[in-house]
């Protein structure tokens, strides 16, 4: 038997020096670094940890320790097997490889488990009188074209007429000038611009700007309730989980202003058969809406519509701008009651 390789006189000190200095040149310490060796399932987590307590970032730093914490909480107490973990990245590999410029399936993913209208609720609590929040959706895109008011974001044959107008004011009922609006919706088919494979320009969205007095107006097409994307990876989950894939017809709005908080939310016409169970849980009561059928050919003349002998549907609404200074006393509002009710469901586990 021939006898085993020998290293060369001085290499593992040499691989030492090599190590330290590559480890120097990101700025880590070698020495300093914890034990990462036999570790196990009661150990793991604490070490993981260590390792990453050295994150100059406090933010991050503190991010991470509680990211980790609960993904490992989540194996261990879920007993979780490597084919369900080896899903579970499938899966994530499938929704990143399903994103492209103009659609976004990880904020979808987000949105279907209840995560963006959570984020929202915290990081967008507005005061007493204000518009609430509402999801943004991943149908956002910054190619709108600017309108004037009472021009049309909607091309002839759509969808069904509707006018919408109001003001945009602040919680003391001040109107606010030249607020930039933004707004986005489905034709009347149930799909947006984006969702068209010849999509040759945007449709059915646009950005306007409030008057002198706050007011706002333009023509767009009655939104319809419609399926999220169900072709991707997340609408699989949805499915799979024993849930429908249905968003309730809405209109989006984002508005923004200088000395106000911007504003991204959605109106939600009554009556719409999904408005209670809505797949990405969107609906908030404040922004539910009533259309109203207008019956009129010399006003549907004046409103500018193709054809002033059909009914169109009128949507009046005012938008409620807080401020900064408003809206950081209302999230440290919503932070206390979300903490107290985060105590009160530990305490029912421990009960448990």
């Amino acid at each position: 038997m021939p006898p085993a390789p020998v290293a060369p006189e001085g290499y593992q000190t040499e691989s030492i020096l090599k190590a330290n200095k590559q480890a120097a040149e990101h700025g880590i310490d070698l020495s300093k670094l914890p034990k990462l060796m036999d570790l196990s399932a009661a150990s793991i987590t604490e070490n993981v940890h260590a390792i990453n307590s050295n994150c100059p970032d406090e933010r991050t730093k503190f991010i991470f320790k509680h990211l980790i914490q609960h993904i490992h909480d989540f194996v261990r107490e879920t007993s979780l097997t490597t084919e369900e973990w080896m899903t579970a990245i499938h899966f994530l590999t499938q929704t990143g490889k399903t994103c492209s410029d103009i659609r976004q399936e990880f904020i979808l993913l987000s949105d279907t488990l209840g995560v963006s209208a959570l984020v929202d609720s915290l990081n967008n609590a507005k005061p007493p009188g204000a518009t609430e929040g509402s999801v943004l959706g991943p149908f956002f895109t910054e190619d709108a074209y600017d309108f004037q008011n009472g021009e049309s974001i909607a091309s002839e044959g759509k969808g069904e007429y509707m006018y919408v107008h109001g003001r945009v004011l602040d919680t003391k009922g001040k109107p606010v000038p030249h607020a930039v609006i933004d707004t986005w919706e489905t034709d009347g088919f149930g799909m947006y611009d984006t969702q068209y494979s010849e999509r040759e320009k945007p449709e059915c969205r646009g950005r306007l700007k409030s008057d002198g007095d706050g007011n706002y107006a333009f023509r767009a097409v009655v939104p319809v309730s419609y399926p999220i994307p169900s072709d991707g990876p997340v609408g699989k989950m949805v499915t799979k989980l024993g849930r429908h894939v249905f968003r309730p017809a809405h209109l989006h709005m984002q508005i923004e202003a200088p000395g106000y908080e911007k504003l991204t939310t959605a109106l939600y016409p009554r009556g719409d058969p999904y408005i209670s169970s809505d797949a990405v849980f969107g609906v908030k009561s404040s922004l539910i809406v009533d259309l109203k059928p207008v019956n009129d050919p010399e006003l549907a003349t004046k409103r500018g519509f193709g054809d002033p002998n059909k009914i169109h549907m009128e949507l009046e609404h005012d938008f409620i701008l807080a401020t900064p200074e408003e809206g950081k006393v209302a999230r440290k509002k919503t932070h206390e009651e979300m903490m107290k009710g985060v105590k009160t469901g530990m305490d029912h586990l421990k009960l448990d």
